[in-house]
């Protein structure tokens, strides 16, 4: 027999307490998600001339807050991971802008 017992005070686990969304919440914003995309698609095949890429910065930051939030829980947890990820979608954005600019994308006619 194992002389190493554990007690009901070692098993303890402790959690937040917050509420999960329900299944039905996950299955609402994976529809928003899917819209947001075909959206994103249909942007090819619609010209919307110089809103092209204001309008595809939009629905990625948005796309972008709502899969961080519900599907990677940043909603829950602590706001330090909050704004980890909101760093990271600004200097992605700003990449993405300079990068632009490098290949003379804004002067383009």
């Amino acid at each position: 027999m194992s002389t190493t017992e554990t007690t009901e005070e070692q098993e303890e686990v402790v959690h937040d307490d917050h509420d999960h969304p329900s299944d039905a919440k996950y299955f609402q914003i994976a529809i928003i998600l899917g819209v947001l995309t075909a959206l994103e698609v249909a942007t090819y095949y619609v010209d919307i001339g110089p809103a092209l890429i204001p309008t595809l910065m939009v629905m990625m930051v948005v796309k972008f807050f709502m899969v961080a939030a519900w599907f990677m829980h940043l909603r829950f947890d602590n706001s330090l991971f909050t704004k980890f990820f909101v760093s990271g979608l600004v200097l992605a954005v700003a990449v993405y802008v300079i990068a632009l600019s490098t290949f003379e994308f804004w002067s383009k006619g």
